[in-house]
């Protein structure tokens, strides 16, 4: 969201994008369209940057329409404007009263101070990574009001500082080792950013220029938005205070201090648009000349494939490709592969493997008509892009890059049945590693990748479609609640059910009229199938103390496993004692090559178990009481997968850690690893009480053993993505809308089991929610007649 000052003023670079169009301040309302909107105005009043904490600051202008300084009241063509966060401290350091300003990406709201300060009746809110503001000077600001509507500012400088840096750019062929240059280059070659070993992601790319020299390139970046936003072959790339280096006898570049890149499309004659995450960058009309003149001696040199990717109706058996599509939908295979179904709006001529998953595993829409089966494409993604893959949402336009045609069926434990059938079938693999530039990326809307495929999705018509289920890659219907089981039972009213009384099932239609707890974040629970015990899981806070704890204990571990002992310097205050960190990992799967699979980490705290976790597979806390290793109390994670937490019951577990630790795993995840320690796994899940209704009575049921697929989230999941957390809130908020009525709540077909629990002596009927879920049809505005009371 950076402000970008305009240096040199409007000129042939300096076009809107054609999707920009620019909005007259007087025509502004609270119901106005702002999508692909501009502002421009003099600035006549900058007030004082407010900080209301920690890098949340408020700043509030004054914009006038200079078209209307002469014939409209201040009322219609002067208008505030509020800038939150950053985009507020750069604006303060950067503008000054006077200068000529456009934006875009803002929201329009009501003005409270309309009345007292007599401006235009709305104002223009400006926050986010969306919202962009560009400046002329005010010694430039009569030039730019020429030709300011047809024209932005995409030469452009922004000016935390006053003064102008002039950067200079050495050509590839003058590079020599041991200095700090910039470059502009063509990308003939990139992989996608990977995870290193360490707390960095890493990405590659062979780059040239008009002296034909050829140059690789390291860079490395903690934050993977910070690596260069390469799509394809052929993009040019300017490259700030990279170091040469002489590696294997030829001259190489890595990333130094101050590194900073910015990428642009390498097509002639699509607009040069600058992209990159920074706030902080230079583009002035010499770097446009630069790109454009890369641009044309690229297309001349024949660097880069004429048709990077390969549509389906183009793919041969056998062949790598690279594939530009949307995402239809997504499951996980296991912890090494997640399934992609995607489109391309072409049909490959040859017959597509059907890939089965369950079908509550799946993210989107599963699939086109059947009739039009071979449009959808089965993309299995392994390892490494596993990661990668989901974070993607359904919807999303995606490159896959170095993806695999492999004739015949797949090996998947889920796709055992029927493969027979499918020996003759098309399936795509994206293996793991990087090799080849194998990898897969999100393209961004505006992307001019992306601008064919849509219109070519976009000739479908409903002629061409006839399934309903293809419309679900556009929306997602109003969803409602309905019942997944084969019962027969008639549906009766609340005033029955509880008249009837256990143990029976019934089906009935009501109403939420509430439910708790309402911070559904206490709904997650920790379950023991063994004893069948239930326990919360525990907070950060809790889980911290108990790390903190465990770090009193110093003494060795004598287990026999291989160690390793890094001491820590101290941290403030100085009175604070030093401490070490251990690592030991087990001789007999060192043996095996896989030592790096298992890990048990001693004298660590909670935040940095969570960063080790990041980059390994598993990381088990433990103490050694007595010299001997064991893991750490159970009230505590046992273990560390990623993100994810697991647990173990503290009745049932029967703790061991010996050097014969595994025998025979060959995969390690949580319950393997459970097993080795004589841990019993807890399972997460979902408990919630609910009050329904119908207009003859209420009653209380629970809401556990089916939540899952009532939610259609997994309670491993919500434990530990805020996605999957946001998912359940927007259901109870769907059902029981905050200050709703009850005539504005949806109608549930449920399914309700009725059962018996003794307490203190006494029995009661209680109620369970089950065979339900979320579905996108039959959305009830008002119930069917329920039967009277009898």
């Amino acid at each position: 969201m950076p402000v970008l000052v305009v240096k040199d003023g409007p000129g042939p670079g300096t076009q809107v994008p054609a999707q920009l169009q620019r909005i007259s301040i007087p025509l502004l309302s609270p119901t106005s369209d702002c999508t692909g909107k501009t502002v421009m105005g003099r600035v006549v009043h900058k007030g004082p940057l407010v900080s209301m904490g920690e890098d949340n600051y408020v700043l509030k202008t004054v914009i006038q329409e200079e078209d209307s300084q002469q014939n409209m009241s201040p009322e219609h063509s002067s208008i505030n404007i509020i800038l939150f966060g950053a985009l507020a401290k750069d604006y303060s350091e950067s503008v000054s009263q006077g200068d000529t300003l456009l934006v875009t990406g803002f929201t329009v709201g009501n003005s409270p101070t309309a009345q007292k300060d007599k401006l235009h009746a709305c104002n223009l809110q400006l926050a986010g990574d969306d919202a962009w503001m560009y400046v002329w000077p005010s010694t430039v600001s009569s030039r730019a009001s020429v030709s300011r509507k047809r024209t932005s500012p995409a030469s452009t400088e922004v000016t935390k500082a006053a003064k102008v840096v002039k950067y200079t750019y050495v050509p590839l062929s003058d590079l020599t080792p041991g200095v700090v240059v910039n470059v502009y280059a063509v990308v003939t070659f990139f992989k996608q950013p990977f995870r290193t070993k360490g707390t960095d992601y890493c990405s590659t790319l062979k780059i040239t220029d008009q002296s034909n020299k050829k140059v690789g390139c390291t860079i490395f970046c903690d934050k993977l938005e910070e690596h260069p936003k390469i799509f394809k072959m052929g993009d040019i790339i300017r490259l700030h205070r990279v170091k040469t280096q002489l590696f294997n006898g030829a001259i190489s570049l890595l990333t130094s201090h101050g590194f900073s890149v910015v990428t642009f499309d390498g097509m002639v004659g699509s607009p040069v648009v600058p992209r990159t995450s920074s706030g902080s960058f230079k583009f002035g009309e010499e770097d446009c000349q630069v790109v454009e003149a890369l641009r044309t001696w690229a297309a001349n040199q024949s660097l880069v494939p004429a048709e990077p990717c390969v549509p389906l109706s183009a793919v041969q058996p056998k062949t790598y490709f690279d594939l530009t599509c949307q995402l239809l939908a997504k499951a996980p295979v296991d912890s090494s592969c997640t399934l992609l179904k995607v489109w391309d709006g072409s049909k490959c001529p040859h017959p597509l493997l059907d890939v089965f998953v369950e079908p509550n595993t799946l993210e989107g829409s599963p699939t086109l008509s059947k009739d039009m089966a071979n449009l959808t494409a089965n993309v299995l993604v392994y390892d490494n892009h596993v990661e990668v893959a989901r974070q993607f949402k359904p919807g999303s336009y995606l490159r896959i890059y170095n993806l695999h045609a492999v004739p015949g069926a797949s090996r998947l434990p889920s796709n055992d049945s029927g493969q027979s059938d499918q020996m003759g079938h098309l399936g795509f693999h994206l293996h793991g590693g990087t090799s080849y530039g194998r990898g897969l990326r999100v393209l961004p809307e505006d992307s001019p990748d992306i601008l064919d495929l849509k219109r070519i999705l976009e000739t479908f018509s409903e002629s061409d479609i006839n399934d309903s289920s293809m419309f679900e890659v556009w929306s997602t219907p109003p969803e409602s609640f309905e019942r997944t089981c084969d019962h027969t039972v008639e549906q009766v009213s609340l005033a029955e059910v509880k008249s009837r009384g256990p143990p029976q099932m019934f089906h009935i239609q009501a109403q939420l009229k509430s439910y708790q707890p309402q911070r559904l974040y206490q709904s997650l629970k920790l379950f023991c199938h063994k004893c069948k015990t239930i326990r919360d899981v525990p907070d950060d806070v809790t889980v911290g103390g108990l790390f903190s704890e465990a770090q009193k204990d110093v003494g060795p571990c004598n287990n026999g496993y291989w160690t390793l002992v890094l001491p820590l310097p101290k941290e403030p205050p100085s009175e604070s004692p030093s401490r070490t960190l251990t690592l030991l990992m087990s001789s007999q799967l060192m043996g095996k090559g896989k030592a790096k699979e298992l890990i048990f980490l001693k004298g660590a705290t909670l935040e940095e178990t969570c960063r080790i976790a990041s980059a390994y597979s598993n990381i088990v806390p433990v103490t050694s009481p007595q010299g001997t290793m064991t893991p750490m109390d159970l009230s505590a994670p046992f273990l560390f997968r990623g993100t994810k937490r697991y647990y173990g019951c503290k009745q049932c577990s029967q703790l061991k850690v010996g050097e014969s630790l595994g025998e025979g795993v060959e995969v390690w995840d949580e319950k393997s690893v459970a097993d080795a320690l004589g841990v019993q796994l807890l399972q997460y899940g979902l408990l919630m009480k609910l009050e329904l209704q119908d207009g003859t009575g209420s009653l209380e049921a629970l809401l556990w053993r089916d939540a899952e697929s009532f939610f259609h989230v997994s309670a491993e999941d919500a434990a530990a993505d805020q996605e999957a957390q946001d998912r359940v809130q927007e259901t109870m908020d769907r059902l029981c809308p905050p200050g709703s009525s009850t005539a504005e709540r949806p109608w549930m077909d449920l399914c309700l089991s009725a059962y018996t629990v003794e307490e203190n002596g006494q029995r009661r009927a209680c109620y369970q929610i089950c065979h339900t879920d979320t579905r996108g049809t039959n959305t009830h505005t008002h119930p069917h007649a329920t039967p009277s009371d009898t």
